[in-house]
């Protein structure tokens, strides 16, 4: 690979570990460069110019040295006013990243997927329940990377989805219409039409998004399951034992 220095690029830190003695490993998401993995040399020394900077969720500028598939930083800066998380939506931001580990590659530039996840970060900061944010942002992805919904036409006779027919959604097709009125990927034409519309104030839609958006993504990601995503299900399962609701 070719030597690569970039000046103050914009920039979200998705994860960071330690590595050897005082650095931190980092995978960030660059706007003009994807996901890269670089090394903040000194970072986790307790005079660092850095700890308050190299927080996940923050808009930043980054500098940095490229010789190799591992990068070095050179430089770090807030880009803008910090943004607080708390609660679900940090947990929410939490598998956001994790999702952009998961599906974005090294070295790939996604500036698309940069900006839906600036705009995705600034809506979990302001909203009340943060589970609209995600389908909207877990079908926005799916579509950058490929993977668009077919959430308009039966896939195997073309005829638009009808709102009392019943469909099974495959991932590699789109909806198919059957019989049958059970099955975990098995919804209404109208359920799939308040999908595609994006009608998440509305409590049913919501569900069937959550139902159909959790199977697709798995799909893709060849049926692993993410660890923030199961924490989120299980803090839920949890509330609703105390609540009293099945």
């Amino acid at each position: 690979m070719a030597s690569q220095r970039s000046e103050l690029e914009p920039a979200f830190l998705l994860h960071y570990r330690p590595f050897r003695d005082s650095s931190l490993l980092l995978d960030v998401l660059s706007r003009d460069h994807g996901k890269l993995a670089l090394v903040a040399r000194g970072a986790r020394q307790a005079k660092s110019r850095l700890k308050g900077v190299l927080r996940p969720f923050l808009p930043l500028r980054l500098s940095w040295l490229l010789r190799s598939d591992l990068g070095t930083l050179t430089g770090a800066e807030l880009d803008g006013p910090p943004l607080t998380l708390t609660g679900d939506s940090l947990l929410s931001g939490y598998y956001l990243n994790e999702l952009l580990l998961n599906f974005l590659h090294r070295h790939d530039p996604q500036p698309e997927v940069f900006a839906a996840y600036a705009e995705t970060i600034g809506r979990l900061a302001a909203a009340d329940d943060p589970a609209p944010v995600l389908r909207v942002f877990e079908i926005e992805l799916l579509r950058l990377m490929g993977y668009a919904l077919n959430l308009d036409h039966d896939a195997t006779t073309g005829a638009a989805l009808t709102g009392d027919v019943r469909y099974e959604f495959r991932p590699e097709q789109g909806p198919v219409e059957v019989s049958r009125s059970e099955g975990s990927m098995v919804f209404s034409g109208d359920e799939l039409i308040a999908i595609r519309e994006l009608r998440f104030d509305e409590p049913a839609a919501l569900r069937s998004a959550g139902r159909l958006l959790r199977a697709v993504v798995s799909h893709h990601l060849g049926g692993r399951e993410l660890k923030s995503r199961k924490v989120l299900v299980d803090l839920h399962r949890g509330r609703a034992k105390i609540a009293g609701r099945p």
